[in-house]
């Protein structure tokens, strides 16, 4: 039984999330905690609360809380009434990433799915501020959701790397057992500069990489390009990849494809969901 995380604002984007985990673990039997965190940042000023958070006002919070959890536990169960899945409602009023640390050591969780709103404000900001402080802070795996991806079984797998990491068996073992789900295929891709050669620890890691997906439907590819980023984009369009594999381990390589790029040149952040894998 997998016990998953499903933290929810009750937006719409929060919402395509949650039937994407759904749909995305159908086969599998699952304990899904709905979580909803009213953060102290709401009615703070920075770090000092603009009022104080008395016991009332906390409860008030947390009964609405339940309510609208309550409202959308029924709304999955009219639309998802999957005897494999069991589902949970939790409330917190704390600070977003102390809140969803607490649960994750509290119910054992072994994937968060969130939304990502994609690109928006003056910074263009691709992935939004509680993503982005899930993928870098929790030590757990994400599924990241943008608001305008739609689940279909995933074929075409995507992982990233430099081969400059030698990856864990519990890591490897992750992508395969996902590929394993849906008979899919996992697409290595290495990124590379123009005349850029491997080093011979890259073909180390790379051959290591070879055998251990034996079993699994897999190949290795390699894209010049000056950009990561845009080298990644590329890939994903001319492979039709529905997944996006990321170990965040590999800070560099993590950071460029997750958040460096800029919306005028990269579409995939808004489409393809991203897994994001921590040791």
């Amino acid at each position: 039984m997998k016990n998953i995380l499903l933290p929810t604002d009750f937006s719409s984007n929060s919402w395509n999330a949650i039937q994407y985990a759904l749909e995305f673990l159908q086969k599998k039997k699952c304990n899904f905690f709905l979580l909803h965190v009213t953060t102290i940042t709401d009615y703070a000023n920075g770090d000092t609360p603009i009022i104080p958070m008395s016991e009332s006002i906390e409860k008030a919070l947390l009964a609405e809380s339940k309510i609208e959890l309550q409202k959308l536990l029924k709304k999955i169960k009219n639309q998802y009434n999957n005897k494999k899945h069991n589902l949970f409602v939790l409330t917190s009023v704390d600070y977003f990433i102390d809140a969803v640390r607490n649960h994750i050591e509290e119910r054992d969780i072994e994937l968060i799915v969130m939304g990502t709103k994609g690109a928006s404000g003056i910074k263009k900001i691709i992935i939004g501020s509680n993503s982005g402080d899930i993928i870098t802070k929790v030590k757990c795996p994400v599924l990241v959701v943008p608001e305008k991806a739609i689940f279909k079984m995933p074929q075409e797998i995507a992982f990233p790397t430099d081969y400059n990491l030698f990856y864990q068996t519990k890591i490897l073992s992750g992508i395969s057992e996902l590929a394993k789900m849906y008979d899919a295929a996992i697409r290595i891709l290495h990124v590379a500069k123009k005349d850029e050669k491997l080093t011979n620890y890259q073909k180390e890691n790379k051959e290591y990489l070879h055998s251990f997906f034996m079993d699994e439907k897999h190949s290795f590819h390699k894209v010049t390009n000056r950009k990561i980023e845009a080298g990644v984009q590329c890939f994903v369009e001319s492979r039709n990849i529905d997944l996006i594999v990321m170990i965040a381990k590999n800070l560099n390589l993590f950071q460029q494809i997750l958040f460096k790029p800029t919306v005028e040149e990269i579409s995939y952040h808004t489409e393809i969901p991203f897994l994001v894998i921590h040791e």
